[in-house]
């Protein structure tokens, strides 16, 4: 084993630099090169590369965002584009490749893997949590957390006005992030895939009106957290059936992407540092095809096959048996 490469690929979570640092410095004990590619797949077709150990990766660590930069890849969806990718890395001689991103980066990495011989190691740098094969994905922690700080504020002039707040979380097409933030900030609703289908809307709307009103002699505010992409017209469009049929004044607060950015939490640099070692650690051991995750305190492996073609499952066992004592509406 000489040279190993990485890169960072699809939506940029916090905590990639940490994952990266760790892959650096497991390369230098193990006198191994590290190659780095810029702008995810799109470096890696373009041959846009650097070498890890020229970068300054321990003051990278604090940050957000990702020192390899990271983007969408359009060319990996074709089979040309994976043969470049593929040309790139027997250019270089790369021995194995390790992808730090989503669903859709580890489907490019499983497409590598079907015309490239080496080695491939993928670990799970998404917000959303999405990922089966690992309890926490780098970045959710810190994403839960800037949603929950930036929540608690407008709960405080909610409060104020004694008025009904919509906010909208991401996570893509997982309530991951959303069943977690409605927790820790105590909404009165919390509105996802899990609970919602788009045929409910009028339904759900009566039912929320209700809770609203069951709420109203508590002089209190009433906070209803939503998963984006899912309700019809988004949050917008929520706010405009509430105020209308309950004759309300609520307003909405869409948090986007600042839920990506930040300093990561110790959770996620611990997390991301655990798993960048494991990743060279499985290189060394002559480890394939894999992505490594960390499940019950154990960093463990599975297969990218059953990665990307196994749901993760929100767990909301804990909360259905006491929802009653949580929230209004989560069911």
């Amino acid at each position: 084993m000489k040279k190993i490469a990485v890169l960072t690929s699809g939506g940029d979570s916090p905590a990639m630099n940490a994952a990266l640092r760790a892959i650096t410095l497991s390369c230098g004990y193990h006198q191994l090169q590290c190659v780095g590619f810029y702008h995810g797949y799109n470096g890696l077709i373009d041959d846009q590369h650097v070498d890890m150990q020229n970068l300054n990766i321990n003051s990278a660590l604090q940050h957000g965002g990702t020192i390899l930069k990271s983007a969408r890849c359009h060319s990996m969806l074709s089979n040309e584009g994976v043969m470049q990718a593929c040309n790139t890395l027997r250019k270089h001689d790369i021995d194995a490749l390790i992808v730090i991103g989503g669903d859709g980066s580890l489907k490019g990495l499983q497409a590598i893997k079907q015309h490239w011989e080496r080695q491939v190691i993928g670990l799970p740098g998404t917000i959303d949590n999405d990922l089966n094969g690992t309890d926490n994905t780098i970045g959710f922690s810190t994403a839960v957390t800037t949603a929950t700080h930036a929540i608690d504020k407008i709960r405080d002039t909610a409060n104020a006005f004694e008025r009904v707040f919509i906010v909208e979380v991401m996570g893509r097409h997982s309530g991951h992030i959303a069943f977690n933030v409605g927790i820790a900030t105590g909404a009165e609703a919390i509105i996802s895939f899990e609970n919602f289908s788009k045929d409910q809307a009028n339904i759900k709307v009566n039912e929320i009106l209700k809770a609203i009103e069951k709420q109203a002699s508590t002089h209190g505010s009433f906070l209803i957290i939503l998963a984006e992409n899912l309700w019809p017209g988004g949050a917008q469009a929520l706010k405009e059936s509430l105020n209308k049929q309950g004759q309300l004044n609520s307003a909405m607060c869409i948090l986007g992407h600042i839920q990506r950015g930040g300093s990561p939490t110790p959770e996620d640099r611990n997390l991301a540092t655990e798993l960048g070692l494991a990743s060279v650690d499985a290189i060394l051991n002559s480890k394939d095809n894999i992505m490594i995750g960390k499940c019950s305190g154990t960093v463990v492996e599975t297969t990218l096959n059953d990665v990307i073609n196994t749901p993760k499952q929100l767990n909301t066992g804990w909360v259905n048996a006491h929802q009653e004592q949580l929230t209004y509406y989560l069911k």
